[in-house]
């Protein structure tokens, strides 16, 4: 009996559609839908649940899907349901449910997911000889198609692995698109001298920070780097989830030899994102006789995550122990330089649409979270001028962005900001707030009112009230003092931009 499960999405425009074979699917849209996939849930997700997922044709607003396990069948339906919908929605299917059925011929009894694709090997001294070896050693395959051929054209744009079984090497992810700044120095230092190909005198190194700071990115400029100046180098570069799901592959295969034996034959091993296998016993047990054994034979070693060693939770303590064991380089939140520079940088490379000083100043003082998410409000700004062919303005980049702009707006009371105005113009808060009108201590009150009043929420009454009982009017009066002078001052207006850059990060 066909075993089946269905998605669903209440749309009653979708009631009467008849049903398609798979033959009948347009390829470009099999393939639309396989590229959204695959930006959706990422490399080594695709790879890991997706690989061998089979389009079969819709029934009424149904579109059918062939999985290969009874396991495959729930864990998509449980945890990418939407996501497959979504899939296919976009490449133009118009579907409102999705059905996972048991392909024909298939054990509808197996119970473990869909095995990883072969384990990594190293990636060959000719990237496009190794690839254009392993494209004539695949077998052609029958039947509908599958998500891996059709999203073979994707991976391929989006620049070669540095092995087999790996994630995809971002191009855009070099040293020379790397901006620099104190918060990254000492990593962008490390990873390029790893990059260097000589001597170096850490192993490991160890690279941790926040999400969207650039950790992947360097992982992917050594990479690159090194295939450039030492090609005959042997490169892996794999996350920490991806290392686990080909263990877990070689243990049910009973194919562990093959496993280890991969990593005996590389120069240089890098595992993005090591605090995944935290809890994993077993996946740590192997993780720590590879990275002793490459250690040992003096092969270099990069791994990233999202905290230092020592704050890794779930992680035995031998294999935190040799974490620490070379340089440990933390990548700290941006500051407001870098970001500006990292905006200076795309908006060179913009050159037919052109942002004034004032929209990056604004954007780099606003979007502070990471910069992962500066570069997307930098590329949401450019293609609305490109696509409505309006110049950029701040006002225009505030219109864009409003709800990023609210999402990184810091939480700022006004009690900070007097203590920041305070400390800033070598005053005790007690003076500041209290009734001398002497200029040295009024300009800096006038100064925290305004500040006040534009970085918090707070009514002109709610302000004064926080000045020692102050009227609004008061306050009012201040708020228009600074405007003014901001004008006419260039001192005031230093001071301004100064306090506002430490208040909001």
């Amino acid at each position: 009996m066909e075993e089946r499960a269905e998605v669903a999405h209440d749309d009653p425009r979708q009631q009467s559609r008849a049903r398609q074979p798979g033959g009948a699917v347009s390829a470009p849209a099999w393939q639309n839908a396989c590229a959204y996939l695959r930006r959706e849930v990422g490399e080594d997700v695709f790879k890991s649940w997706f690989e061998t997922l089979e389009f079969a044709g819709i029934e009424g607003d149904t579109a059918v899907l062939h999985v290969s396990t009874r396991f495959n069948r729930d864990w998509l339906r449980d945890n990418f349901g939407d996501r497959l919908r979504s899939a296919l929605n976009y490449a133009g299917f118009k579907v409102a449910r999705v059905r996972l059925d048991l392909a024909a011929g298939r054990p509808a009894a197996a119970a473990a997911p869909h095995a990883p694709p072969p384990a990594p090997t190293p990636a060959p001294a000719h990237p496009q000889a190794g690839a254009a070896s392993a494209a004539s050693a695949a077998p052609a395959r029958s039947g509908p198609a599958s998500v891996g051929q059709a999203a073979a054209s994707v991976a391929r744009q989006a620049g070669p692995s540095t092995g087999a079984g790996e994630a995809v090497l971002e191009p855009r992810y070099t040293f020379d698109r790397f901006v620099v700044g104190k918060s990254n120095e000492l990593a962008y230092a490390a990873a390029s001298r790893v990059a260097d190909a000589g001597e170096v005198p850490f192993n490991p190194l160890f690279l941790h920070g926040g999400v969207g700071l650039g950790k992947t990115h360097l992982m992917h400029a050594i990479a690159w780097a090194v295939r450039q100046r030492s090609p005959e180098k042997r490169v892996m570069y794999l996350s920490a989830e991806r290392f686990m799901l080909q263990f877990i592959h070689a243990m049910r295969h009973q194919d562990s030899v093959r496993f280890k034996e991969q990593f005996q034959k590389i120069d240089l091993l890098m595992i993005d994102d090591v605090q995944f296998i935290a809890h994993k016993d077993r996946t740590q047990e192997e993780f720590f006789h590879t990275f002793n054994a490459l250690v040992d034979n003096r092969r270099q070693v990069v791994i990233s995550a999202d905290r230092s060693p020592t704050d890794l939770e779930g992680i035995e303590e031998r294999i935190i122990s040799r974490l620490g064991w070379g340089l440990v380089a933390d990548i700290h939140p941006t500051d407001y330089e870098l970001r500006l520079g990292i905006l200076q940088s795309k908006a060179e490379k913009a050159a037919h649409v052109t942002f004034p000083d004032d929209v990056l100043d604004f954007l780099a003082y606003r979007i502070t979270s990471n910069v992962r998410e500066l570069e997307g409000a930098f590329n949401r700004v450019l293609a609305y001028a490109e696509l409505v062919g309006r110049p950029v303005s701040r006002d225009m980049a505030r219109e864009v962005l409003q709800d990023l702009l609210r999402a990184n707006d810091r939480k700022v009371s006004i009690e900070d900001i007097q203590k920041a105005v305070a400390d800033y113009y070598n005053l005790r808060l007690t003076e500041m707030l209290s009734q001398r009108r002497a200029r040295t201590i009024a300009r800096p009150r006038q100064v925290a009112m305004y500040l006040s009043k534009q970085l918090t929420s707070r009514s002109l009454p709610e302000i004064g009230r926080k000045f020692a009982g102050r009227d609004h009017t008061t306050v009012m009066h201040a708020v228009k003092t600074i405007e003014n002078l901001r004008q006419t001052d260039s001192a005031i207006e230093d001071d301004i931009n100064r306090l506002t850059r430490a208040l909001m990060g």
